[in-house]
């Protein structure tokens, strides 16, 4: 395989008298969607926030691309390619679905107008058109609020958001969590198609079902430990259970 795209070894992370990671390793390659899961209390969430600049460890160390960085913050995250969408999805109900997609990185229009502060509204939404159709997201309208829309068309919006600005890995916060069944189709569909664009997509579930559908790769926690790491073509939901209910895994990918 080639070099890991993002790669944690070794991370540990005390909170008081609870250890929430304990030598916890992670991988993902280029090209890939890769889930991780694990049991309530696993290490997911404390991992997660490591990854994305809104924790840090205590020991271990993260390298992007072969590189040794350290996130104090999940800006640096953003500027080292990786974006997160958490579960609130961050949206501003109130701006449309373009608005939405440049929220803190608006576009200006050029010259004087742009120096005091005229938006550039109509660059925005024809890139928003252009984002929108590459990862076949359909909304009922791109003119309306995000208050508006589905909870399907709105994590839609997140995922896409994160994508246009990830330049290498989205990772996603159990983002069928809260969806219907055709809903969640369509989000995890999403998720091919952001990897097919290319960028790298992490997913975090408690649905064994819907990550082996989706996923490349299946990496599993366990009392703050990584213990399998999975092809999902040689995996089954009974695989991932004894994994995180033992530690024991059929295949250690490596």
């Amino acid at each position: 395989m080639n070099q890991p795209l993002l790669e944690a070894a070794g991370i540990s992370r005390t909170f008081g008298h609870v250890q929430a990671l304990n030598g916890a390793d992670f991988k993902v390659y280029p090209g890939e969607i890769v889930a991780l899961i694990g049991d309530n209390g696993a290490g997911k969430s404390t991992l997660v926030k490591i990854l994305s600049g809104a924790d840090r460890p205590d020991g271990g160390l993260l390298k992007v691309e072969g590189q040794e960085v350290r996130f104090t913050s999940p800006l640096e995250a953003q500027m080292n390619g990786i974006a997160t969408v958490y579960q609130d999805l961050a949206l501003a109900p109130d701006l449309t679905p373009a608005e939405n997609l440049f929220l803190g990185r608006e576009l200006m229009k050029p010259g004087i107008l742009g120096r005091l502060g005229f938006l550039n509204r109509k660059a925005m939404q024809a890139q928003s058109v252009k984002q929108f159709a590459m990862l076949g997201v359909q909304l009922k309208s791109q003119r309306v609020s995000i208050a508006s829309l589905s909870g399907g068309q709105r994590q839609s919006v997140a995922i896409a958001r994160a994508a246009m600005w990830a330049r290498k890995l989205v990772i996603l916060d159990e983002p069928t969590a809260a969806l219907g069944v055709v809903q969640t189709a369509r989000v995890l569909e999403l998720c091919k198609r952001v990897r097919d664009a290319g960028t790298s997509v992490v997913l975090i579930s408690h649905n064994m079902p819907q990550v082996l559908e989706v996923a490349d790769r299946i990496q599993v926690l366990r009392l703050g430990q990584t213990v399998a790491d999975l092809k999902s073509s040689e995996a089954s939901v009974d695989d991932l259970v004894r994994a995180m209910t033992s530690g024991q895994a059929k295949e250690v990918v490596r």
